[in-house]
């Protein structure tokens, strides 16, 4: 009798699953609604309830300048225009950085209360900790945000960790930073997130230049961005920190700054932000060439590559140039940085990949004759080029040069 009540309930149970769940659209007549201003945290810069992007290349102070940022509302101190600031609470999470000697000690550096600053360590799940996953955990990162109380603003770094599918999806990226925007809303607190420059685009718009899908920058209300440019005083370098979109105010204007060690702790050190000038102009304008270095264009490519190989061992070429094609770096520039480290390249068999190690002295990098460069270097424009390259097998011996090995 109980195994027919059981087979009754699971049938009754599977029906109801069946049932299709009833949906029903949500209208606000516009005469029901009170129209509000935006309740600014720094005038025309941070907004509360907003969520907003830092942007820039690597090694232009992003995370200093937040930290900057978060220093002063934790003291009620002045933003670079002036203004005052209300005091409040900041809350930070780094998937990058280490609160104790790396993100606190910057926080002193620019003067902050610490007792106004939390940082985000991990997530307990059944009684141990993990962790934090900012695609996973916001429900309950919003249930500490109100227990704190008074939380100004909450900093995310890097922000596509907060995506867990493919970060160049429009869709997927919209979709994964709705909870994002959603608990600015909630908790009432201007949401910070912190991104890199993709490589390539000098001269364009810096905001369609993060890092990602355009989404990014579409779903945030401002785009900040940092980079490094020209002085106009003697051929000097500066760094601007600009508003490079604004979807609630002027989206123009900026802020020049410099990088400063100091020591807020002694034998503690740490970079802080000093801020210099108020500029005028787009962000375009301001920062003519935001990835200008004084190294060439594949100089950070090398670095990256020559981290994922190995004289002694050989790397599949699909897994040493991931990074690089994560950070940005188009084809030709992973191809012309693995010509300028010397590699050496082999092929895994008649069906297997490719694999690439760094050459163990000096002249021991792949030959390639002159004819053969010539026709690669003719087919380097295009970034859909697959970069063909036709060398000796070190594992055979014997030529492949019928073989076309694709980056």
């Amino acid at each position: 009798m109980n195994d027919k009540l059981h087979d009754w309930a699971a049938i009754l149970d599977a029906d109801i699953a069946s049932q299709p769940v009833p949906i029903e659209v949500l209208l606000t007549c516009g005469s029901d609604l009170k129209p509000q201003a935006v309740r600014w945290l720094w005038q025309h810069w941070l907004a509360l309830g907003k969520f907003h992007i830092l942007a820039g290349a690597p090694g232009q102070g992003k995370t200093t300048i937040a930290m900057a940022v978060a220093a002063t509302i934790t003291v009620g101190g002045r933003w670079p225009d002036g203004s005052r600031c209300e005091p409040g609470n900041i809350l930070v999470w780094s998937g990058e950085d280490d609160p104790a000697d790396t993100l606190l000690p910057r926080l002193l550096a620019a003067g902050a209360n610490p007792k106004r600053c939390y940082f985000i360590t991990g997530t307990r799940v059944n009684g141990e900790s993990v962790p934090f996953d900012p695609a996973r955990d916001l429900g309950q990162l919003e249930a500490v945000i109100e227990k704190i109380g008074g939380i100004r603003l909450l900093i995310v770094d890097p922000v596509v960790s907060a995506v867990t599918g493919d970060s160049h999806k429009n869709t997927e990226v919209r979709r994964a930073l709705q909870p994002l925007v959603d608990l600015a809303a909630r908790c009432d607190c201007a949401v910070l997130g912190i991104t890199h420059f993709s490589k390539g685009g000098q001269g364009t718009d810096p905001a369609q230049r993060v890092l990602g899908s355009v989404a990014f920058s579409a779903v945030a209300r401002v785009v900040l961005v940092a980079a490094r440019v020209k002085s106009s005083e003697e051929g000097e370098e500066t760094r601007i920190l600009a508003r490079s979109k604004s979807n609630i105010g002027p989206d123009n204007g900026g802020f020049e700054y410099r990088l400063e060690q100091t020591e807020p702790i002694p034998g503690i050190e740490a970079s802080r932000i000093a801020w210099g000038k108020a500029v005028e102009g787009t962000a375009r304008e301001l920062l003519t060439d935001p990835d200008e270095q004084v190294q060439d264009e594949t100089g950070d490519a090398v670095d990256l590559l020559r981290g994922e190989l190995d004289p002694v061992r050989w790397t599949s070429s699909d897994t040493a140039c991931e990074p690089l094609k994560a950070a940005g770096f188009s084809k030709k520039q992973i191809w012309q940085a693995s010509k300028k480290l010397g590699v050496i390249r082999r092929k895994d068999g008649m069906k297997g990949g490719w694999l690439w190690s760094l050459p163990k002295g000096p002249g021991e990098g792949s030959t390639e004759d002159s004819s053969k460069d010539s026709a690669e270097d003719s087919t380097e424009d295009s970034e859909d080029s697959s970069y063909g390259n036709g060398e000796s097998s070190e594992s055979s011996g014997a030529l492949e040069s019928s073989q076309r090995e694709v980056i």
